[in-house]
């Protein structure tokens, strides 16, 4: 009979994950023995940079991906990573090593006691099976909960388990599929076109669920027929529609009051793809006007489930906006022109404002360039110059963990080597996945890093503001000259010093990654 790492081996290739982002130990070694050919394992430095790596491959393709960590330390480095994976309901499979089984109860070195226990909350499935024939069925569970949940899992297989005989019953899971369907029905349908028929001035928000299914050119077709102004949802991952579009009001900010404030004189807000709503500084207030009604579509049922307000359809979007596109079938206004960009702030040399920097991106990259951007204190001055049309343009950490940026470009521009693919990075944010480019060495992953240095840690100063603690310590980062980082872990890396030097690296094509390092003012993120 084949071994539990045959059937295993041979399940993960017949679904198709055979990229394997992993920081192994010595637990993790059994299970990578005979990796079948076509297989690619791609090494990362530190268990956060291989999670992040693995969430921005995730996205950008749409599919599930398998990481590789190590027993309790491995995967408790990897954690802060992790919380961004589920914020952005990143379909991770996480199987990591534990010790022999009879030397898990004596608590041996690296023996990971409880082992499914540490991962929960975060993971939306996580186990350890009773047994080792039970190891290809809950690989399989664990593929397919990462699938339908749209959340990372997490499987700990003892490492004797590998060599086992798997047993004549786990052939069977060779050729399982399990599928999800999430079409209204007539009558849950018919409710929710009436309703959006019916108001005088609705109003759409747009999660980033949206983008993540491939839905942005369909988002911009709904919101032409309705005609009414288009929100993202506030803590936006990624952008569910053109920003520039003439009917595109922003993302929301992040607060009760200010959210309800924007939704004045609307009598129904439709929300689409997004949690209703994911808050961040508390600002108080009532969450919504007075006669407004808010309804939320979403595949993902805790989301629905802990909404304070509103009413809640739980159902495929693409599904809901193909009802509502043929319920509401005047035709759709013709959209005016797309707004131009303003002209980008200055500052004083030998600084650039972010906008200069986000300027020379926008005019000087492709239209189709995805960004992967972690420079929270620049957010504002984003929004006000890049030009984003084009599906999967966006990605930021869903969760405001640090740490995704760096790993999360590696991966959308492994995942996407013929896209052009640009990671805009504060200083700040850059140490916490650094490592990552030694990954995009090794493997030459076309990327462009733009490094945005101010010295310090931009949105905590902005905060300390808002908290009254203007004092606090810890908050300046002198002295860190990434160019060199940079080229310690084998990446070409420079240092511009104005917007035509910047302009000009800017419109170079390398086919390898590169880190243009650009000393910009503070700003604040809005």
């Amino acid at each position: 009979m084949p071994s539990v790492r045959h059937v295993s081996h041979e399940f993960l290739r017949r679904q198709g994950l055979t990229t394997v982002f992993g920081n192994p130990g010595s637990n993790e070694l059994p299970f990578l023995a005979d990796l079948p050919d076509g297989f690619r394992y791609v090494l990362g430095l530190h268990e956060g940079a291989v999670v992040g790596m693995a969430d921005g491959y995730a996205q950008a393709t749409g599919r599930p991906v398998l990481v590789n960590l190590h027993a309790a330390s491995g995967s408790g480095n990897a954690m802060g990573a992790l919380t961004n994976a589920v914020a952005s309901r990143t379909p991770l499979v996480i199987v990591a090593g534990q010790q022999v089984r009879p030397a898990i109860g004596p608590e041996a070195n690296l023996a990971n006691v409880d082992a499914a226990a540490l991962m929960r909350p975060l993971a939306g499935w996580a186990a350890e099976p009773a047994c080792a024939q039970d190891v290809p069925r809950a690989l399989a569970q664990a593929v397919f909960e990462a699938r339908l949940q749209r959340r990372p899992t997490y499987l700990s297989v003892p490492y004797d388990d590998w060599a086992a005989d798997a047993g004549e019953n786990s052939l069977a899971v060779l050729d399982r599929r399990v599928e999800r369907a999430g079409v209204p029905g007539a009558e849950q349908g018919r409710r929710l076109a009436e309703a959006v028929a019916a108001a005088r001035r609705p109003a759409l928000v747009l999660g980033g669920d949206i983008d993540s299914g491939g839905l942005f050119h369909d988002a911009v077709r709904l919101a032409e027929r309705l005609g009414g102004p288009v929100w993202a949802a506030p803590s936006q991952f990624r952008l569910p529609f053109p920003n520039r579009h003439p009917l595109f009001r922003g993302v929301l900010p992040a607060g009760i009051e200010p959210v309800s404030r924007a939704f004045e004189g609307h009598d129904l807000v439709l929300v689409l793809g997004a949690p209703v709503f994911r808050y961040h500084e508390y600002l108080p207030g009532r969450y919504l006007p007075e006669g407004t009604r808010l309804i939320q579509v979403t595949e993902d049922a805790p989301a629905a489930a802990r909404a304070p307000m509103g009413e809640a359809l739980v159902a495929d979007p693409a599904a809901v906006i193909e009802l509502l596109l043929k319920a509401l079938d005047a035709p759709a206004a013709p959209a005016d022109a797309f707004r131009p960009a303003p002209e980008p702030a200055s500052a004083d040399a030998p600084r650039l404002h972010p906008e200069q920097v986000f300027a020379a991106l926008r005019d000087e990259l492709p239209g189709d360039t995805a960004y992967v951007v972690e420079s929270t204190s620049t957010n504002a001055a984003w929004w006000r110059q890049m030009d984003l049309r084009e599906p999967g343009s966006y990605y930021f950490p869903a969760a405001g963990g640090l740490g995704f940026g760096l790993p999360g470009a590696v991966g959308v521009a492994m995942a996407q080597p013929g896209r052009p693919v640009v990671g805009v990075i504060g200083d700040g944010s850059a140490n916490y996945g650094i490592t990552a480019l030694w990954t995009a060495a090794r493997h030459r992953v076309p990327l462009t890093v733009v490094l945005l240095r101010n010295g310090t840690y931009g949105a905590l100063r902005w905060f300390s503001g808002l908290l009254g603690v203007p004092d606090a310590p810890g908050l300046d980062i002198p002295g860190l000259d990434f160019t060199r980082i940079a080229e310690g872990y084998g990446v070409p890396a420079r240092h511009v010093g104005d917007a035509d030097e910047l302009r000009a690296v800017l419109a170079e094509r390398p086919d390898g990654p590169r880190l243009v390092q650009v000393d910009t003012a503070l700003t604040t993120p809005s």
